[in-house]
């Protein structure tokens, strides 16, 4: 197996550490998937232990100036790594003035994830810095467990506010409860509801965008606002989700997406779906049983 990738753009390489940053504040550990198209982060846990599931997917296109791999074999030409991207993200710090960042998996007596960095000095000499990451290779029999993660058929796709404002509020709400009632309607209203024997607090947002979705073609459609054509348009999906993730996942968010689309499933989960020029994230939050 080989894999080399080389980013020079300094926009390239500031937003390539952006998405690395958002990965590092949702997960400890995470599949590094690379093919010869794109590059994949990827978390598939258990039900046991929450079931959440993140699938990042960035086109290697859009962020390197050289690019080569080379997989198991012809037939399977792809390479599943599993590291901590914690350690990826602060390689990646040290190159927010560099010339370039180069990319490759070496072998120095354990696999690793090479990230060299050249530096700007003052002269003619440059410095180098090498941080060498270590990664398990991931056995192709597992490949499997690592598959796309399914569209779900939600009952309700709407737009969400600025993650900045749902943070603020959210932040105040994970001082009551330990969750969080997500619902959401085909008019464009979303609302947050926390709940106690003592206080029900309820937080109201309107005149949002149902999106319509091209469903063959997995991406959202920038047309008109859909209108569910079965049942109430007024009535609301809800999810019962842990508010402390939820939290988590507002939080984590560097990449500044240009777009934010929220799918319920009702009472079952809740699908997010972050879009930043080419980069796309999902994250699928199960609901928590009452």
């Amino acid at each position: 197996m080989k894999f080399r990738a080389k980013l020079v753009d300094v926009t390239c390489i500031q937003q390539f550490t952006n998405v690395v940053g958002t990965i590092s504040k949702l997960i400890k550990i995470c599949t590094l998937r690379i093919t010869q198209n794109k590059l994949y982060f990827i978390l598939s846990e258990t039900v046991a232990h929450g079931g959440v599931q993140i699938w990042c997917e960035l086109p290697q296109g859009h962020f390197c100036d050289e690019y080569a791999m080379q997989g198991m074999s012809a037939e399977a030409n792809e390479i599943y790594v599993e590291l901590c991207p914690e350690n990826l993200l602060r390689a990646l710090r040290t190159a927010q003035a560099a010339r370039w960042v180069k990319m490759k998996l070496t072998n120095k007596h354990t696999p690793c994830l090479t990230v060299e960095v050249e530096l700007p000095s003052i002269g003619s000499c440059h410095r180098l810095a090498v941080h060498d990451i270590p990664i398990t290779i991931i056995k192709r029999r597992d490949w499997a467990d690592y598959a796309e993660p399914e569209m779900p058929d939600f009952d309700v796709s709407i737009t969400m506010p600025t993650l900045k404002m749902l943070k603020n509020v959210v932040d105040k709400m994970k001082n009551i409860n330990n969750f969080v009632s997500l619902s959401a309607n085909q008019n464009g209203e979303m609302k947050l509801s926390v709940e106690t024997d003592m206080v029900s607090i309820n937080t109201h947002f309107k005149d949002l965008f149902n999106p319509a979705w091209r469903r063959d073609a997995g991406d959202a459609g920038v047309g008109e606002s859909s209108r569910s054509s079965q049942g109430d348009p007024a009535q609301f999906a809800q999810a019962r989700i842990d508010i402390r993730r939820f939290a988590q996942f507002l939080s984590s968010q560097q990449v500044n997406p240009n777009r934010v689309i929220c799918n319920i499933v009702n009472n079952r989960v809740v699908h997010f779906y972050l879009m930043h020029d080419d980069v796309s994230l999902q994250y699928f939050m199960p609901v928590v049983s009452t």
